[in-house]
């Protein structure tokens, strides 16, 4: 048995690769394995298989995904190697012998190779702990912080053990292999400057000193456009001895000579202070250089600059009435313990500033060189803040004189670089809108930390800086009525706990909107709490109400002002998806049904929704699946969607749930067509694997599409309405008693509107067959003896034959009849030779029923054998239920004619049947007839 994690998380025993499951238990085992023969809590185990806030089921998601590797160890006898995975209180442990692990072997080898004084001994065992990895370390996980962070580190030690080897065979003369090596590595990651160096040198040494100083130029033009730096010390170095001409077999390090000394000087009551010793020259990455063109910096270049100042605080004043956001705040911890970058992310209004202030006044006291703060202002009416002004800002705070300072912003950041190298600081970066600004303000030293906020992701500071992301979202009802009392006091709250907690689920909790109903309500002491929720509950007044007049000029604030300076920043397509999704009618919608607003190809929308995410005005709840906060949808209604969105909507989920049908019961006519005046999707409908696959997205959208069945209503788009509502025909079936009734009451009602007989039918034959599942018998035939004569009057023989079955259904819930008897074979008859095979097969196989209930074991069995003789797809679909269903029958009816061998060989093929469509009532009713007949032993 093999574990795996240098590549696809995966598990070999005997060759073959053990089916692991979906990608959270992968996560599982991988968060195990990461910390093998260790107990590993199970917050960590939470933390890795969400990215972001997991659910209320967390804990419970976890132990079904550990009981399962454990049932997966027993069936493959992992406990024969020596592996074990084993509870010790809220923690798991797996044990695995070392040698089972991929990445103890590769350490191993690695190891073995360091410890080889002579290159060639070293070079094969480099070569074979490479040849473990199977591609990125952890591919198949969850994306968490903690599994992202660790593939990183592998990775990190990847590409320093192809270093090694690239440098053995660099002590060997082998140029070529290690040029071969190097420059694969450096094209997958070319912003890695000691890759290129060393690239640069094995170039330099085989003669190829023009693609060296190539190399070079490029990844500086790179590292420029793609991070806004200069290359570091150790490609310079690379670079400079190209120029001096170091002969090919010179080894090329860092250049020390003349580079500033940094050291630091007591000075000032908290014992910081700076001293920078020696001339600037261009080591000093660059500053020098930039200095010359200013006179004033150019006055006592060569004089030691020496600073003796208190450690500067630029932290605004602590936030006023702060509560909750305990979990946030250990995150914080967390993320700069574990990254020395925490990124606070959030949507508008979130409190991301509050708390990054509120967190960096209680550590402060961490950092005893100083804190600095700038409000980048990126999401603000104005332009915001050019990074160059804060640097010039935080030099000056950092005690550099202003003549010392370079004008060009290049150089600035250098010398900010050179300034924060060895001290302490923390550097809280507010209202960030890109990583690009960011980067050049973060502190060099390593004892130093920063902490970003921004209403958008910035992966880039998570790619590039290692950021550790702490999202934040809006607030629970407890804490958002903690904060309504911090501002109207406890007196007001406590005599209206009901109207606080009403208020604070129509603020959506957040924070914003918590703090203008606290200011409404101080500005109205004679106003009840009940007062404010009475006039916010009014979707159209509620913005409105959440808003203020700003003060010296600001303009308003609020809500809607915060989410108009957040949309101002969006991209063309993600704007105009935005304004969209003022027509969405559900909670939440995928790529195809924004592709639908947006009148674009599922990849352009997809592209719109995650820069939407980004803004966090929408959230990627699960994989694909987005939803929006409750006023963020108020604010849409009023940005003016597309006249066509909502028709091309209702056309998208009519064609999907077309194609879902298709894929759930392919046997089974459809029983509608798209409208003629149908707005088709540019993507087409989604591809369904099988019935499973259909079923899933029936569950996923039933909330959608019955909120679009209501919002078609509600527009005159009747023709919409009852599609969406019979189409979800396959899902009902397996969910009977699910109250379907208010939809499907309003789908008839839309059919009769439209003066569509066939339609109406079809509405009425499936409601009817809902309210008899229900027992509601007398509702149900008020329904389902219109039906027939509909469909007869639309000239639609397969409508008229299942209505005219489920008729029978439910008259057979008192006795079966001879009316009842009539229409089976009435319906039998209306199919017979007509190709549908699904509704002959439903006509015979209640018919039969009903003729084993009356006694008339011949007919049933006659009747039976009709409906097994006919054609179908009996591996999906409800064919092959249909048809295990006609077998119980058939062997019933056998075994009750005295042919128990037949009748036994019969039941087993019934069974076989019930089993593999997953159809339990089938196998069950085999056992019961077994049990009639007093024999069990059938198959």
């Amino acid at each position: 048995m093999e574990f795996k994690l240098l590549g696809t998380v995966s598990v070999m025993s005997e060759g073959a690769e053990i089916p692991i499951g979906p990608v959270k238990r992968r996560s599982v085992l991988a968060a195990l394995l990461l910390r093998a023969n260790s107990a590993v809590p199970m917050s960590r185990l939470i933390d890795a298989v969400w990215e972001e806030e997991p659910p209320a089921s967390a804990r419970t998601v976890i132990q079904g995904h550990v009981s399962r590797l454990r049932a997966l160890f027993d069936e493959y006898a992992a406990a024969d190697h020596g592996v074990e995975l084993a509870t010790h209180g809220q923690a798991y442990k797996l044990r695995v012998p070392q040698p089972l692990l991929d990445v103890f072997r590769f350490e191993e080898l690695v190891q073995g190779a360091r410890g080889h004084k002579h290159p060639a001994d070293a070079v094969p065992m480099f070569r074979q702990a490479l040849g473990l990895w199977r591609g990125p370390a952890l591919t198949g996980t969850v994306a968490s912080a903690p599994l992202t962070v660790a593939a990183h580190a592998l990775e990190e030690t990847r590409i320093a053990v192809v270093e090694h080897l690239a440098a053995a065979y660099g002590r060997l003369g082998d140029h070529v292999a290690a040029t071969t090596l190097l420059r694969a590595e450096s094209v997958a990651h070319p912003l890695r400057e000691s890759l290129v160096a060393a690239l640069m040198l094995a170039l330099n040494r085989s003669g190829r000193q023009s693609e060296a100083m190539e190399c070079y130029h490029r990844t500086r033009a790179h590292l420029g456009e793609e991070l806004g730096v200069d290359p570091g010390p150790e490609l310079r170095a690379a670079y400079e001895a190209l120029l001096r001409g170091v002969r090919p077999t010179e080894q090329i390090l860092p250049l020390h000579e003349g580079s500033a000394v940094r050291s630091r000087q007591p000075g000032g009551p908290c014992g910081a202070g700076l001293l920078m010793d020696g001339p600037v020259t261009a080591s000093t990455e660059g500053v020098a250089m930039e200095r010359a063109s200013d006179p004033a910096a150019a006055e006592d270049a060569s004089g030691p600059l020496t600073v003796a100042l208190p450690a500067p605080d630029l932290l605004p004043r602590a936030p006023r009435g702060f509560v909750g956001r305990a979990p946030e705040f250990a995150a914080l911890d967390a993320a700069v313990e574990a990254a020395r970058l925490a990124l606070v992310t959030g949507p508008a209004g979130v409190g991301k500033t509050a708390l990054a202030l509120h967190w960096a006044h209680e550590r402060a006291a961490a950092y005893p060189d100083g804190v600095l703060y700038a409000d980048l202002r990126g999401f603000s009416p104005h332009d915001g803040v050019e990074p160059c002004d804060v640097l010039r800002e935080f030099l000056s705070a950092l005690g550099v004189p202003s003549c010392r300072i370079p004008e060009s912003p290049t150089a600035a950041a250098a010398l900010y670089r050179s300034v924060t190298a060895n001290l302490a600081l923390l550097v809280v970066l507010d209202n960030v809108r890109s990583a690009d600004l960011a980067r050049p303000l973060l502190p060099a030293g390593p004892d130093s930390a920063g902490l970003v906020t921004s209403r958008l992701r910035l992966g880039g500071l998570v790619v590039t800086e290692l950021a550790r992301p702490v999202p934040l979202d809006v607030l629970g009802v407890d804490a958002s009525t903690a904060v309504l009392a911090t501002a109207v006091g406890d007196t007001r709250v406590d005599a209206e706990p009901s109207a606080a907690r009403r208020l604070a689920a129509l603020c959506d909790g957040l924070p914003l909107a918590l703090r203008v109903t606290a200011a409404q309500l101080a500005v109205r002491p004679h106003w009840r709490l009940s007062d404010l929720a009475t006039e916010l509950a009014d979707e159209q007044r509620r913005l409105a109400l959440l808003s203020v007049d700003g003060s010296e000029g600001a303009g308003a604030q609020g809500v809607a002002a915060a989410l108009h300076l957040t949309v101002e920043r969006l991209p063309e397509e993600a704007a105009r998806l935005f304004r969209q999704l003022g027509v969405l009618p559900g909670r939440d919608l995928d790529r195809h049904a924004a592709a639908a607003l947006l009148d674009r190809a599922p990849t352009v929308a997809a592209e719109a929704l995650d820069r939407l995410c980004d803004a966090h005005l929408l959230s990627e709840y699960a994989p694909g699946r987005h939803t929006l906060h409750d006023l963020v949808r108020l604010y849409t209604r009023g940005l003016g969607a597309d006249d066509d969105a909502l028709l091309r909507l209702l056309d998208h989920y009519t064609l999907t749930a077309l194609a879902a049908a298709r894929a759930a019961e392919p046997d089974d006519q459809p029983c509608c067509t798209m409208p003629s005046n149908a707005r088709l999707p540019r993507g087409g409908a989604p591809l369904f694997a099988g019935r499973d696959s259909a079923l899933l997205w029936y569950a996923a959208e039933r909330d959608n599409l019955a909120a679009a069945v209501a919002a078609a209503r509600a527009a005159g788009h009747h023709d919409r309405a009852w599609r969406l509502g019979i189409l979800q025909w396959p899902y009902i079936l397996w969910n009977a008693h699910d109250c379907w009734a208010p939809l499907l009451e309003d789908a008839v009602d839309s059919a009769a509107r439209v003066s569509d007989p066939g339609a109406e039918s079809k509405a009425r034959a499936l409601i009817g067959w809902v309210l008899t599942q229900e027992n509601r018998l007398p509702e149900a035939l008020v329904h389902l003896r219109l039906a027939p004569s509909l469909a007869a009057q639309a000239g639609e023989v397969s409508s008229e034959a299942t209505a005219l079955v489920n008729l029978a259904v439910a008259l057979d819930r008192f006795d079966v009849s001879e009316e009842s008897l009539a229409h089976t074979a009435r319906a039998a008859a209306l199919v017979r030779g007509t190709g549908d095979v699904m509704t002959e097969l439903l006509a015979l196989e209640h018919r039969a029923r009903q003729l084993i209930a009356v006694g008339d074991h011949s007919g049933a069995l006659i009747c039976a054998r009709e409906g097994l003789a006919l054609d179908g797809d009996t591996v999906n679909g409800l064919v092959g239920i249909r048809q295990s269903m006609l077998a119980a029958t058939a062997g019933a009816a056998l075994m009750a004619l005295g042919k128990t061998v037949a009748g036994k060989a019969m039941l087993a093929r019934a069974r076989q049947l019930a089993s593999a469509h997953g159809y339990e009532e089938g196998v069950r009713r085999v056992e019961a007839v077994l049990q009639q007949t007093g024999d069990t032993s059938a198959a």
